[in-house]
């Protein structure tokens, strides 16, 4: 019978007389064959049907192993053994592969036929282990469909236990992997039928084995909360979810909700990946799910979650709002009508909250036109209703609310361990308007650079949502090396080095550019300024227009041109009138205290006896080693000054006391070149380039010889709040050429000696002396007359320091509340001035710093009245309030151990004409803040959706916990050994208001 067979599918007969041949040999059937005869015929209909070239071909195949294993079963039976199935789903049959469906249906239909047959036991416990290896390998969904209907028609072959539930974890896994490439609609329908058998099948598995359904659901969510970018689930996983039990729904979001081992990112991607199954063709019941998985995300605050999803999806939603609109318009079902009304209410809000879409809103608006709108009132009701915050709607939640940022919308520094110097000086140089604007506007993407940090930090202080961000990478790297980690420090000690670290860094930018090979760029306006400098590589910003571009900014650093000066220190010869001149650049100026006979007047007439002698602070010159003459060496010469009640000083007293001519005499004679021997002289100093803003240190640590400790000067200084700086033109080469004196050499020990002590002239002298200065000062007018202009200051910020010495205290700073538009400080519209240049005293002159005038319209305003109260802000590490500029005035006399340390002025420039002959153009005006750039607007949201998540997570934590433990209004602890300022409501003289927890919107 086999050869009649095989010489029947090779011949040539049509195909009515093949159908009567085969119908013969099928009949031969009940016949008596040979075992020889049955195993020949079973191998020829095995391979007709597995390796038939047509269909005819495998039917033949079929009907006649049918037949005769259904007449010779102990043949098959030793035929279709359990090594011959191993053989066929591990290797194949000939050249057809292993993975054929083919096999499976050959598998399938033998299986059948041993239904009733012992070692039918055998075969099943192969497949249960094979059916497994063959998920594990992926298979295409064909396969596995093929693979469904035979399990689902043997059961027998299902793994069981726990191998039933890997079988159907990793049956889950491998329907992740099916994708369909077909565009017709019959690939299309083949494809969703194939997913479906094998859906079905794990349903029946589910049925059968209700222990496979929570290990399978927790595969479906390890699968979609993947955030492998390499790996993008199928949405065939959405065909599983019409099996599972809606009744479990409660259960399984409320443990997906609160599982603290499910991270925001993976469930963010879970909810994108979910919505997308929306569009799966039979999909059932996907959104209940979806709905009560966002409805559990909400009850447990997990909002950032649903806001990235939210914004992950919106775009895709949106333009299929308009076919929604009309789709819901003419289907006319009772409700469809109200859903529609609630929906538009819903896109009216979506429009008010995210303006600025035109080309997204526009056909929306059409489709909508003849709806009813909301007014403004209702859509800000739905949206705080509907808000998704990090804080919770009711004020009397106890626990859960959070401590927010303050009224004043500002960014406190968190404390990282007695680093309030940091602190203090970072929010002094973050309210210099101008100089935060130019480092914002910076570009230096990619750059490891310090002043690359610093834009950073600025970003973070502008922008985050945090109350207190926490400045660790900054503080890392521009800590200088002699501070120890955790220790108190001199705050203007690290001001000094952080200023050299960024002018010294931007110099060696320079450098280096200049090196370069030079290949004449095109004009690029963005990118150059005037004065040929390009913006990357020197910091120089694009953002500026020519016409706030100015030329003197040639080769200078951002540090020079924010905070650099120039001083002249000039010594005159008594004998030959011989002028010495060295000038040197500063970027702040360290002021003494002069000797309380010298206050009120920059050339006191003291008492007969020789005065005290103080300590002159240094010019610094941007040397991150102390040189003598810097605060650092002379701090030591200080003599401790006790507190009188005599006229406090002001700050113009110990400017002019700083600029004051001094007496070189006896053991600090000048040795003149000319005169060639120590003659007796006179030092002067005189600022000739005007810094725009101009910081001042107060030194008031004093060297106690007896006790041999440093203290502190508790001497109360007047604040004023404008004042005029003496700026001199600088001198011509001809006023010193009958002078062949070399320059001063402020490096020498004997020099810097003599530059560090202010000897006031004796009585007795004072007359003669006078004279000598008076003849002196002709002979430099001969040469060409000095012009002293006097150029207006505004207090921008004041460090203050509580504490009673130099080893411990604690600094905060104030800093000026900048109103208006521009963010550009206007005089006028703070102060009346007074146009008077002496302050209303006859002896003030042009040569001498002074106070100005604050009309008393101004002046008078109470300090929690009116505006003025918010015109000032008091920054205390993590905390910020508002205050008022009588707060700083009379912080001393209500705290006497708070002193003001540091000043920073801002040059003003008056409206008019240029009054100061150009000293006031340095290029520094920006009038609006820059935007920001991608890369750190990248990182501020990164850090905003992290600190969301740690409020949501507090908020959780709380919920559980009693509430029984204080607020701690520093998350480090005390710090600088508490002291008296630091905290409390009324500390460091703060302006008034607590802790504010406003809710905020987080996006």
């Amino acid at each position: 019978m086999d050869k009649i067979l095989e010489g029947l599918v090779s011949s040539d007969h049509s195909v009515p007389v093949k159908r009567a041949i085969v119908k013969k040999v099928v009949e031969a059937a009940e016949k008596e064959v040979t075992e020889e005869q049955c195993q020949a015929l079973f191998t020829l209909t095995t391979r007709l049907i597995l390796l038939g070239e047509d269909a005819f071909q495998r039917q033949i195949g079929f009907q006649v192993l049918e037949a005769y294993a259904r007449y010779h079963r102990p043949e098959f039976e030793r035929f279709f053994s359990k090594d011959f199935v191993l053989g066929l789903l591990q290797q194949g049959y000939g050249q057809l592969d292993r993975k054929d469906p083919a096999i499976i249906d050959y598998i399938h239909c033998c299986l059948r036929l041993l239904i009733s047959c012992p070692s039918v036991l055998e075969i099943f416990s192969v497949v249960q282990v094979e059916v497994l290896r063959m998920v594990c390998e992926r298979p295409e969904p064909a396969l596995c469909a093929h693979l469904s209907t035979l399990l689902s028609d043997f059961v027998q072959c299902i793994p069981r236990e726990k191998s039933g539930i890997l079988f159907c974890q990793q049956l889950v896994r491998t329907i992740s992997y099916f994708h369909c490439f077909a565009s017709q609609e019959r690939e299309l329908r083949e494809y969703v039928g194939q997913v479906t058998k094998v859906s079905t099948l794990l349903q029946n598995i589910w049925k059968a084995d209700p222990a496979t359904l929570l290990p399978s659901l927790q595969e479906v969510f390890a699968i979609i909360s993947s955030t492998d970018p390499s790996f993008d689930p199928s949405i065939a996983l959405a065909s599983l979810v019409q099996h599972i039990p809606v009744q479990m729904i409660t259960v399984l979001i409320k443990s997906l909700t609160t599982d603290h081992n499910v991270k925001d990112a993976n469930m963010t991607k879970a909810l994108c990946r979910m919505i997308d199954w929306l569009s799966w063709p039979l999909a059932q019941h996907v959104d209940t799910w979806v709905i009560a998985l966002l409805k559990g995300l909400a009850a447990v605050q997990k909002f950032t979650i649903l806001i990235d999803v939210t914004l992950l999806k919106i775009e895709l939603v949106v333009p299929h709002v308009v076919h929604l609109v009309r789709s819901l318009r003419t289907d006319g079902l009772p409700t469809s009508k109200a859903f529609l009304l609630q929906f538009t209410e819903l896109i009216h809000c979506m429009m008010y909250q995210y303006s600025g879409f035109p080309d997204l809103y526009d056909h929306i608006l059409e489709a909508i036109k003849d709806l009813p709108k909301p007014g403004e009132e209702k859509i800000k009701l739905v949206l705080n209703q509907s808000a998704w915050t990090s804080q919770s709607n009711s004020f009397a939640s106890g626990p859960l609310r959070q401590v927010g940022k303050s009224e004043t919308g500002k960014t406190g520094l968190a404390n990282l361990g007695n680093t309030c110097f940091l602190n203090s000086i970072i929010q002094t140089l973050f309210m210099a308007t101008d100089f935060r604007r130019h480092v914002l506007s910076l570009h230096l993407n990619g750059s490891n650079t310090l002043m690359k940090k610093l834009q950073l930090l600025f970003a973070f202080l502008a922008h985050t949502q945090r109350a207190a961000y926490a400045p660790k990478n900054f503080l890392e790297a521009s800590r200088p090396p002699w501070f120890n980690v955790g220790s108190q420090q001199d705050c203007s000690e690290y001001l000094r080095f952080l200023l050299d670290r960024l002018h010294e860094e931007e110099k060696t930018l320079q450098v280096l550019e200049s090196v370069k090979p030079k290949v004449p760029p095109p004009v690029d306006t963005k990118s150059k300024d005037p004065t040929g400098r390009t913006s990357p590589e020197n910091g120089e910003e694009s953002s500026l227009t020519p016409a706030e571009i100015k030329p003197e900014n040639d080769g200078r650093t951002l540090i020079e041109r924010a905070f650099g000066g120039k001083l002249i220190t000039g010594i005159r010869c008594m004998q030959c009138n011989c002028i010495s001149e060295k000038e040197e650049p500063f970027t702040d100026l360290s002021l003494a205290f002069c000797p309380s006979a010298s206050q009120g007047s920059s050339q006191p007439e003291g008492p007969s006896e020789e005065p005290k002698v103080l300590c002159q602070g240094s010019v610094n010159g941007g040397s991150e080693i102390p040189e003598p003459g810097s605060a650092k060496a002379q701090a030591s010469n200080v003599h401790f000054v006790p507190v009188t009640n005599e006229p406090p000083l002001s700050v113009p007293d110990l400017v002019n006391y700083f600029l004051a001519p001094e007496i070189l005499d006896e053991e600090n004679a000048y040795f003149c070149e000319k005169c060639s021997s120590l003659q007796r002289a006179e030092r002067t100093m005189k600022v000739v380039s005007a810094p725009e803003y101009l910081i001042l240190t107060l030194l008031r640590f004093s060297y106690d010889a007896k006790c041999h400790v440093r203290r502190k000067i508790l001497d109360n200084v007047t604040i004023p709040p404008l004042m005029r700086l003496p700026v001199h033109a600088p001198l011509m080469p001809s006023q010193c050429s009958s002078c062949t004196s070399s320059p001063l050499q402020v490096d020498s020990p004997e020099s810097s000696e003599n530059l560090a002590k202010k000897l006031k002239p004796s009585q007795k002298d004072e007359e003669e002396e006078e004279k000598e200065r008076i003849v002196g000062a002709e002979q430099i007018n001969r040469g060409g007359e000095m012009s002293v202009q006097s150029v207006p200051y505004v207090l921008s910020s004041v460090v203050m320091h509580s504490g009673i010495s130099s080893e411990s205290g604690h600094y905060y700073s104030y800093g000026h509340n900048i109103n208006g538009a521009d963010g550009a400080q206007h005089p006028a519209d703070h102060f009346d001035l007074k146009d008077d240049l002496g302050n209303g005293h006859p002896e003030c002159s042009l040569s001498t710093c002074s106070a100005l005038s604050i009309a008393p319209v101004q002046g008078n305003t109470l300090p929690n009245s009116g505006q003025e109260a918010k015109d000032w802000l008091l920054f205390n590490d993590s905390r910020v309030t508002f205050t008022s500029f009588q707060s700083v005035q009379n912080i001393t006399n209500r705290f006497p151990k708070d002193t003001a340390y540091v000043l920073m002025y801002r040059k003003q420039e008056l409206p008019g004409p240029n009054i100061n002959g150009g000293l006031l153009a340095n290029g520094m005006k920006l009038s609006v803040e820059p935007p920001l750039q991608k890369e750190l607007l990248d990182a501020i949201i990164k850090d905003n959706k992290l600190y969301l998540q740690e409020q949501e997570l507090n908020a959780r934590t709380q919920a559980l916990q009693a509430p029984s433990s204080s607020c701690s209004f520093r998350p480090n602890g005390s710090d600088d050994n508490n002291p008296p300022g630091s905290c409390g409501p009324s500390g460091g003289g703060g302006g008034g208001g607590g802790f504010n927890t406003i809710s905020r919107l987080v996006f």
